[in-house]
């Protein structure tokens, strides 16, 4: 009998990762069992196939709401027909991470760490990804060879002191991959903090298992960031998962992307975070969306973001309230005045770390309203023009 989001949970394989992970829906026959799709969502299924392939946990499966195309959980998996309007721009890698990997899906940007892309799977495919570009495509997949090469890279660059893993999802791994990963990596004197960024408490937190939480707590320090976007995100699966990780000694982070009708209020964001910290999860970025082609339907302004950040303050406790930032090609970039001059139009002016100029473009959706006014400034005389397509935009000159 096929499954459906009424008798999948009965399954006496419902809370084993790998069985979630064999009967992920992919297709919009098997859609129809777990949602009433739109007539809009099914044309999206179909003409967005050559654009960003897609895949849904049944376990996420059963947080969409079946009769709301509008809800939180649904929208960030279904594909949607805005994917394929007109964007701003069309670029694909807006962090240049091709261009600051010295091997194959090694990302050395910052001096002192790397962010190793171990794969290009993922349990499922968030439609804002970050790195659509890569994921679910075979190219970007890594044979052991490949693993080693990035391994053989770090134990030569002494300087590198901390190793993120991501991908795609590193926890797709099985633990004798991991292990052999994990060991390799431990085996580098000056590598002191290993971390891993994956939804998996998210999507599947059924992977969190016993044995994985052993795994892990063999190689310390080991950190988890996750990525929980909507407080209906917050389930009485993923606390036990969280939990499992607390006990093997494993902090845990949150890294939320700030999505306009998902989670771009203060009374979401305040219900997110605080429920977090009763999970034991520190809030710890919440992101500004990339300006990635096909995604303009999820990108708010950031005087928007900026509004929300100075609604939490005083109103929920510090250690809940996460550091907005905007990730670029010269590392993280703290969204408030003390970085961000003000507003040129469609472009945002900020100040990397090391005093760099930034114009990010990113004009505002129509009909938004903020608490927050950026100062309107002007593009200095010797500022590059800022392309509409390529991998990257280019930076404004430094400060003098």
């Amino acid at each position: 009998m096929p499954l459906d989001r009424h008798t999948a949970p009965n399954h006496p394989k419902w809370t084993d990762w790998r069985w979630q992970m064999q009967n992920r829906i992919h297709t919009a026959e098997a859609l129809h069992r777990w949602i009433n799709p739109t007539p809009e969502e099914l044309e999206a299924i179909e003409k967005t196939k050559e654009v960003f392939r897609w895949n849904i946990t049944p376990y996420y499966a059963r947080l969409m709401d079946p009769d709301d195309p509008s809800g939180p959980v649904r929208r960030q998996v279904v594909p949607h027909l805005d994917e394929l309007a007109p964007d701003i721009v069309g670029v694909v890698d807006p962090l240049e991470e091709v261009a600051h990997s010295p091997v194959k899906n090694l990302i050395h940007n910052y001096e002192d760490r790397v962010a190793f892309c171990v794969t290009a799977e993922c349990a499922i495919y968030c439609r804002y990804c970050l790195r659509k570009r890569m994921v679910g495509d075979a190219a970007f997949f890594m044979r052991k060879g490949e693993l080693q090469e990035a391994i053989d890279y770090i134990a030569a660059h002494d300087e590198i002191r901390d190793v993120l893993l991501t991908g795609g999802d590193p926890l797709t791994f099985n633990e004798s991959n991991l292990e052999w990963l994990l060991s390799r990596l431990r085996a580098i004197d000056h590598v002191e903090l290993i971390r891993f960024g994956s939804r998996m408490p998210v999507k599947l937190p059924y992977r969190i298992t016993d044995a994985l939480c052993n795994l892990l707590a063999r190689y310390h320090p080991i950190w988890v960031n996750t990525h929980f976007n909507h407080p209906k995100e917050l389930t009485d699966d993923a606390a036990a998962a969280i939990a499992k990780l607390k006990s093997a000694g494993v902090p845990v982070g949150n890294q939320t992307v700030l999505l306009r009708g998902i989670n771009d209020d203060a009374a979401t964001m305040k219900a997110l975070c605080e429920g977090l910290v009763r999970m034991r999860v520190r809030p710890y970025y919440l992101y500004q969306a990339q300006v990635i082609g096909g995604t303009a339907h999820f990108r708010t302004s950031i005087e928007k973001g900026m509004g929300i950040m100075r609604a939490l303050r005083g109103r929920t406790s510090g250690f809940a309230i996460p550091t907005y930032v905007l990730d670029t090609p010269f590392g993280k970039v703290p969204l408030n005045r003390s970085y961000v001059k003000g507003r040129c139009d469609d472009h945002v002016v900020m100040e990397s770390y090391d005093g760099r100029l930034w114009a990010e473009p990113n004009p505002r959706p129509p009909g938004e309203t903020t608490t927050v006014t950026l100062p309107a400034v002007d593009m200095p005389d010797t500022a590059a023009t800022i392309p509409t397509g390529g991998d990257a935009f280019v930076p404004l000159p430094t400060v003098a």
